[in-house]
């Protein structure tokens, strides 16, 4: 077994690996450049938003808030009829994703803690490269992906950015792996 403090290192350089690589495939890289797609009459619907005094939330529309509801002859007919809209709604002003990406820096430490942990507990001090690779990249691996799944299945996120965005976990999880393998304690 290999402490969690042991591992500071592998920790904080697979965090910034990760942070790196994610900056690359979304802001340098056209891979994520289609995830969302542009409303032909945006202005309009934006006016609709603000006229309808819609507040920051998570949306559904037509929404039944009970099972009861979800049988009623006006909620069945507005599904029927559509569309059916999930949404979420963010205040306005300027861009910024100053606090986004220190939450982002942060969960990135928190998957790395993770791996620490549960290989530090399976493998021992001097481990080979293989084997430490193999321990922190699936825990790796699914922290950054498996959670992405259920909002294909339940919300209807397009499946094709579903898995896109599990291919970027792929690449964290390879990369994390490798710190790991490379900055184990070889005594």
């Amino acid at each position: 077994m290999v402490p969690i403090p042991s591992l500071w290192l592998p920790i904080l350089v697979s965090a910034v690996v990760v942070f790196i690589l994610s900056a690359i495939l979304h802001m340098v890289l056209p891979f994520h450049r289609n995830d969302f797609k542009k409303v032909e009459k945006e202005d309009q619907l934006l006016d609709a938003f603000r006229n309808l005094g819609v507040p920051p939330g998570d949306y559904m529309v037509p929404c039944g808030t009970t099972p009861e509801a979800c049988k009623d002859p006006a909620f069945v007919e507005k599904m029927a009829k559509g569309p059916i809209v999930m949404m979420t709604v963010l205040k306005g002003g300027p861009m910024s994703m100053g606090k986004e990406l220190f939450q982002w820096f942060l969960f990135t430490i928190a998957v790395a803690i993770v791996a620490a942990y549960i290989t530090g507990h399976a493998l021992g001090t001097g481990a080979d490269y293989r084997q430490v690779f193999r321990y922190a990249g699936c825990v790796s691996f699914v922290a950054y992906g498996f959670g992405l799944i259920p909002d294909s299945i339940w919300y209807k996120r397009s499946w094709v950015t579903t898995w896109k965005s599990v291919a970027d976990a792929l690449i964290y999880a390879l990369f994390s792996a490798g710190v790991f393998g490379w900055l184990w304690p070889k005594m």
